[in-house]
C-alpha cells in the first residue's frame, strides 16, 4: 500500500538555468508539502520519491536533509524521514511570529519606501484584484494557482522596501507555512468577507505613509484568517 496521501499530481518544473538537481527537488518536494500533497505524517520512501519526481537517491537525500532544517520534514534515527505533523499550538506560533516579524518590516517598507515600490505595490494588488480565488463553478470552489501565485507576490511586495533581506526570507518562509495550513484546512471561500477590500485597505494605508494604520489593517487581515482556520483546525 502506498504510504502517500496525495491531493493532485507531483509538483514538476524544469530546471532553471544553474539549478542543481537538489535545490530542484527540494522546491518540488517542499511545494508539494505545503500545497498537502504530501499529507502530514506521511512516510517519505526514497524510491517511492525517486518515482515520483523522476531524480537519482543522492538529490532526494540531500533535499529531505535540507527540508528536516526547514521543519517540514521530520527526520527519524534509523527509520527514514516523515512530512512533519501539524498542530494548532503551531499554527497559532507561526501567526504569532508572522505578525511581529511583518509588522516591523511594513512599518520600515513604509518608512523607506521609494515611488518604485509604490509602483510594485499597486501593480501587484491590481495583478491580485484581476485573478478570482475559485476557478470553479457555481458553488463548486476549486483553488486557483494563479490567485495563490498573486497574493503571495502581493503580500511581497508590501514589504519588499524594509531593507533587510534576512528579514524577508524569515517572513517569505513563515507566509509558506501559513499557507500549509491554509491548504490543509480545506477549501474556505470566505462567504462573508470581502477579501479584495482588505487588501486594499492596506494598501491604501500605505500608500498614504500611515504606518500604524497599515499595520493595524494587515494584523486584522491575518487575524480573520486564524480565526476561520483555527475552526478547521479543531
Amino acid at each position: 500500500m502506498n504510504d502517500f496521501s496525495i491531493t493532485g499530481a507531483a509538483t514538476k518544473a524544469a530546471p532553471a538555468a544553474g539549478e542543481t538537481l537538489t535545490s530542484r527537488t527540494y522546491a518540488m518536494l517542499r511545494a508539494d508539502i505545503i500545497r498537502g500533497g504530501l499529507q502530514p505524517g506521511v512516510k517519505l520512501k526514497i524510491e517511492e520519491l525517486r518515482e515520483r519526481y523522476d531524480v537519482g537517491t543522492s538529490p532526494i537525500r540531500e533535499a529531505l536533509s535540507l527540508l528536516s532544517s526547514d521543519g517540514l520534514v521530520h527526520r527519524i534515527e534509523q527509520r527514514g524521514f516523515r512530512v512533519s505533523n501539524v498542530s494548532g499550538q503551531e499554527f497559532a506560533d507561526i501567526l504569532r511570529v508572522r505578525c511581529w516579524f511583518e509588522e516591523r518590516a511594513l512599518r520600515e517598507a513604509i518608512a523607506n519606501g521609494d515611488s518604485a515600490w509604490e509602483e510594485e505595490l499597486v501593480l501587484a494588488a491590481y495583478r491580485l484584484s484581476r485573478e478570482p480565488r475559485s476557478i470553479g463553478t457555481g458553488e463548486t470552489f476549486i483553488a486557483n494557482a494563479d490567485w495563490e501565485a498573486s497574493h503571495k507576490a502581493f503580500h511581497s511586495a508590501l514589504i519588499s522596501a524594509c531593507g533587510s533581506p534576512i528579514l524577508l526570507a524569515y517572513c517569505d518562509d513563515l507566509y509558506d507555512k501559513n499557507v500549509r495550513y491554509r491548504n490543509l484546512a480545506g477549501t474556505l471561500s470566505y462567504p462573508n468577507r470581502d477579501i479584495a477590500c482588505e487588501h486594499d485597505a492596506v494598501v491604501d494605508a500605505s500608500l498614504a505613509r500611515n504606518a500604524d494604520l497599515a499595520v493595524a489593517e494587515l494584523m486584522r487581515h491575518y487575524q480573520r484568517t486564524s480565526q476561520l482556520l483555527a475552526g478547521r483546525l479543531k
